[in-house]
């Protein structure tokens, strides 16, 4: 059980290392995109959120597997 905690918080932290960087590198297109999704339904932001969800488990699954 703990090589699970181990694994999400090591997850958590890589996604803040990803977004940092994005937000470091390209601030204007991360403010662009921010502005972009306000024009998006809650349907739709649900969608793609659940979406990516899905893919974003089935990866760390075929990849612990």
């Amino acid at each position: 059980m703990e090589e699970f905690w181990t694994s999400l918080f090591t997850g958590i932290a890589f996604l803040f290392v990803v977004e940092g960087v994005l937000y470091a590198l390209f601030p204007t297109q991360m403010q662009q995109m921010m502005a972009a999704a306000l024009t998006f339904s809650p349907s739709s932001l649900r969608r793609v959120g659940l979406g990516a969800l899905i893919f974003g488990i089935a990866l760390v699954w075929l990849i612990r597997h």
